[in-house]
């Protein structure tokens, strides 16, 4: 078994992927939509589904926004610099909601972002 994927409801489908493709520098891998359901479904990731876990972007074509809820926490992405990975989203109109930094009660280098829905996004540094 493995994760194949994660799924986020997405109020503007367009601006989603722009920021993990353009910001996160992920690919768009497959969209499809949906007529019947009325939404519209894109994975997006940095390497081909059969190897990589990725993430299902789906917009249902009635809904503008989605409160996130108290449940849900954070993705996390590994990066080889977190301080380079800021600044580089920072660059490239990314928002950073905590800079990045030794994360509390610990030495591991972490920073969060937030994408256009408000989903949180963790970049952590890679160990040495």
């Amino acid at each position: 078994m493995r994760i194949l994927h994660t799924m986020l409801r997405v109020g503007n489908l367009q601006d989603s992927i722009n920021f993990y493709t353009e910001v996160l520098g992920m690919k768009l891998l497959r969209q499809k939509e949906y007529p019947d359901g009325k939404f519209t479904l894109a994975f997006v990731g940095y390497g081909d589904e059969s190897d990589n876990t990725v993430i299902e972007l789906t917009h249902n074509w009635d809904t503008e926004h989605y409160d996130i809820g108290a449940g849900f926490g954070h993705l996390a992405l590994e990066v080889d610099d977190v301080y380079q990975a800021t600044d580089d989203i920072r660059k490239r109109g990314g928002k950073i909601i905590r800079d990045a930094g030794p994360m509390n009660a610990g030495s591991t280098i972490i920073a969060f972002v937030e994408d256009p829905d408000g989903y949180q996004i963790e970049l952590i540094g890679k160990k040495p």
